[in-house]
């Protein structure tokens, strides 16, 4: 947390001194420690960054490149050369692992707290599946990830994640799906450790479940799907991982059969099941599964809204429906994104705003189609051509956009 500090505040001086404007900034990478230290430095220049995996297409990431006209690119990788076909003939400075290096082991770059990203700034700007083809930025303010931190550390009435005992987060998603979000400033904000599983690992059992022994985790964020690969080998129970506590999964949906073998194999631990788009802040309802949610339902319930949200089911004609029926989910409160990166019109078609107790929220149509009962939230399907892969929203449109290219 030291280097963090030093090495961000760096990059962050550097950022101020270089850059002429304050226009987000592209990060490349795949789980590499500069990555996240660039993030930080980022907020801290008071710049939103973009994430980008490496591992994504080249075409996809120049769409992202051409949408957002960085002045700068910081890759943390080192197969994508500077020099590539990615950012030949281009006027946006970029800067390498080895450029880093260099502006860390430099000392006199003052941090300024003056300068930091907060309120209703952008903090992150992440690109998700667009249906004409080209991927949009769902922009999310330093208020909407201050929100969402406050609640996710509270997630257990019994155990406050911010208490003083040291935590192991598993982080599993890339840095460029919101559901890393999760992890990352959870684990940031309590002081935690994070275990970043990389794209071999999750391809490599034995490495895979050797990393785990080694990392011996508290808390488990991911897909279900992934969970599910875990499960295959019957090494992956509380033996492999004595100190788990719990494990939280979004992004999909959590199916009984899942949740019950990982509350046989982890009588130690406890399952939270949560659901929310990127547009939202990661996650904005949760429950614990047990026995007896698993026994009573089938789909499992994708629980209660947090503190500051407030969820609807509406029909075709925005009407709130009473319990029971279905219809859109339809998400009000302070996590609520501030739209899409320079997309007036799929801002206006998605987000809205309303009134609740005085207070005025932004609101976002999801598309999902749900259902309340008992006081949960119940999730079943989309209303649209959506589908999930793996916990990635994609559009058959773009797909299909795609392929007529």
């Amino acid at each position: 947390y030291g280097d963090l500090d030093i090495y961000s505040a760096r990059i962050s001086g550097y950022l101020r001194n270089n850059l002429n404007s304050k226009k987000p900034v592209i990060v490349i990478g795949h789980k590499h420690p500069y990555l996240i230290t660039s993030f930080v430095a980022c907020s801290r220049s008071g710049r939103a960054y973009v994430p980008v995996d490496s591992g994504f297409p080249t075409a996809r990431i120049k769409d992202i490149i051409e949408a957002v006209e960085p002045e700068l690119i910081i890759i943390t990788d080192n197969s994508i050369c500077k020099d590539s076909l990615l950012l030949k003939n281009s006027a946006i400075q970029s800067i390498d692992i080895a450029d880093i290096e260099k502006i860390i082991s430099k000392e006199g770059f003052k941090d300024d707290e003056s300068t930091w990203v907060n309120g209703e700034d952008d903090y992150y700007i992440i690109f998700t599946s667009g249906s004409t083809g080209r991927p949009k930025g769902v922009r999310l303010t330093s208020n909407c990830l201050d929100n969402f931190i406050d609640w996710a550390v509270t997630l257990r009435k019994d155990v406050r994640l911010d208490d003083e005992k040291h935590r192991i987060y598993i982080n599993q998603a890339p840095y460029s799906f919101d559901l890393s979000v999760f992890d990352l400033y959870t684990s940031l904000f309590t002081g935690g450790t994070i275990g970043a599983i990389t794209k071999d690992m999750q391809s490599d059992s034995e490495e895979l479940y050797g990393f785990l022994k080694r990392m011996n985790p508290n808390i488990w964020i991911s897909t279900p799907s992934f969970s599910e690969i875990a499960l295959m080998a019957d090494i992956f129970n509380q033996e492999l991982m004595p100190n788990i506590e719990e494990f939280i999964f979004c992004g999909e949906t959590l199916t009984n059969k899942t949740a019950g073998k990982l509350i046989n194999r982890f009588p130690k631990a406890i399952v939270v099941n949560t659901f929310g788009p990127t547009e939202s802040t990661v996650a904005v309802t949760g429950i614990i599964i047990d026995e007896d949610i698993i026994e009573k339902y089938n789909p499992l319930p994708i629980g209660i809204p947090k503190q500051g949200t407030y969820i609807y089911i509406m029909d075709e004609d925005r009407n709130i429906l009473n319990d029971g029926e279905k219809g859109e989910i339809v998400i009000v409160g302070d996590t609520v994104s501030s739209g899409y990166w320079n997309n007036e019109e799929k801002t206006r078609e998605a987000f809205d705003s309303m009134t609740v107790d005085g207070i005025k929220y932004r609101l976002y149509h999801t598309r999902d189609k749900g259902y309340y009962k008992d006081g949960f939230l119940f999730y079943c399907g989309r209303l649209d051509l959506q589908i999930k892969l793996h916990g990635y929203r994609i559009e058959i449109e773009d797909i299909e956009s795609n392929l007529l290219n």
